[in-house]
């Protein structure tokens, strides 16, 4: 089977506090309504909030409740993102959640927004897991995208679809529309960029195609998007091309160059270096001119 139905989740929620109720209350009509959808998608910190003050250990009450969801209604569940307490460290985290209602990934956001996300770790470890009988999906969370090695090591992965659960609620997502849209096109394969509304992010959601193309997007209010992927359109595309044309992936696996930014024996390249400290802009007095 190629075709496989997601669902993204657009919705307002509290920017500190707990939304699993609402979520709850969200999927139940969600299915009720289109019963074809097989996997639900949240946006970032959608469960407990955008304070890390909410950080619990993994398993947790929030998580468990999702699972009983998952299996009620036999869908795959991405339930956004919460902070995960972990000896001492936190980490902005993603549950998959499998139609059986078991945790068959947890995803750790490798790229907090720093400096502005102040307090989180990093992960290290890429996650992508197999519907069976469908395809090969990998997760990231926000800001990650902004790193192309990201999506490219997940769609070297085999990685067909990225689900994407990002909190921006900032002047720059017009820039991550595009960022949406070219991660696609590089990696061929679809893309779903789910955000969230009001005082959890300014919408916006997208779900972009294998060539670069909008499948959908989101305006600013809260919404509901189940949109039917075709697999093989993924897999037809990556042998003979972007609308016929280029092969990218299949020209970064044949590559000559080897990326000499990426070793680490010596420490950074010095340009970088040079670039000063990861910290919040500080405002210049007018007597400093």
């Amino acid at each position: 089977m190629s075709y496989f139905t997601i669902a993204g989740v657009q919705m307002h929620a509290l920017h500190h506090g707990d939304n699993t109720e609402a979520m709850r209350l969200r999927i139940d009509a969600l299915m009720s309504r289109f019963p074809q959808v097989q996997m639900v998608l949240f946006s970032e910190l959608m469960p407990m909030g955008a304070s890390p003050h909410h950080a619990q250990p993994l398993p947790s009450n929030a998580e468990a409740m999702f699972c009983q969801l998952a299996e009620k209604h036999r869908i795959w569940l991405i339930p956004g993102s919460m902070f995960e307490q972990v000896e001492g460290a936190t980490y902005n985290t993603l549950s998959v959640i499998n139609p059986q209602g078991q945790v068959v990934a947890r995803y750790r956001k490798m790229f907090p927004f720093r400096p502005y996300e102040a307090g989180v770790e990093s992960g290290s470890e890429f996650v992508t897991f197999d519907v069976p009988n469908v395809g090969r999906f990998g997760v990231s969370i926000c800001y990650d995208m902004w790193f192309p090695e990201t999506t490219r090591t997940l769609a070297a992965m085999g990685a067909e679809v990225i689900l994407h659960p990002t909190m921006t609620d900032t002047i720059d997502r017009d820039i991550e529309l595009a960022i949406a849209r070219t991660n696609a096109a590089v990696n061929q394969c679809y893309f779903f960029d789910i955000n969230g509304a009001g005082a959890i992010g300014n919408g916006r959601s997208i779900v972009v195609g294998p060539s670069g193309d909008v499948i959908h997007q989101a305006g600013t209010g809260e919404e509901i998007m189940p949109i039917e992927v075709d697999l093989n359109r993924v897999r037809r595309e990556r042998e003979t091309g972007l609308r016929g044309l280029g092969q990218p992936l299949k020209s970064f696996r044949d590559r000559r160059v080897d990326f000499s930014v990426y070793r680490t024996e010596n420490g950074t390249p010095p340009f970088l270096d040079t670039l000063g400290p990861l910290a919040k802009p500080q405002r210049i007095d007018i007597e400093e001119y």
